[in-house]
């Protein structure tokens, strides 16, 4: 409760004490108090603004020889642009060896390349090309 440590009749006898939850005034409830034309205590100034990636269309058939390795190490720092990446991976009908490790059909489409370069993470990632196509063992 938003309240704890004081007890109601405090509370009764101070009306005019604020109390706020996750940054937001409520009652000696706990539920939410929305008023008009009060400022938001929300901080507004200096979020990171929402960045959408491009998505890739695979250009690879379903049964598609996978004959390259892509193994990659992105910080956690970069941690959208790292899942937007793995999405993009199971689009191309990748499969996962190891959390970033992945194996799947040969070549990876330029644009999708170039794209990485141009977000910063052609530097972070490695391909290599398998003698023999990876058999999937169930």
């Amino acid at each position: 409760m938003a309240y704890m440590g004081m007890g109601w009749y405090s509370l009764y006898m101070n009306p005019k004490k604020k109390l706020f939850y996750k940054g937001v005034e409520v009652n000696s409830f706990g539920i939410p108090i929305f008023s008009q034309g009060r400022k938001s205590r929300v901080k507004k100034e200096n979020r990171k603004r929402t960045f959408y990636h491009i998505t890739f269309s695979s250009p690879f058939k379903k049964d598609s020889s996978k004959n390259l390795m892509v193994m990659y190490d992105i910080p956690h720092s970069m941690k959208k642009e790292r899942d937007w990446f793995r999405r993009q991976l199971i689009k191309f009908d990748y499969i996962m060896i190891q959390k970033s490790v992945w194996v799947g059909p040969s070549p990876l489409p330029r644009d999708f390349l170039d794209y990485l370069k141009e977000i910063k993470m052609g530097d972070k990632f490695k391909t290599f090309k398998l003698a023999k196509s990876y058999i999937e063992k169930f």
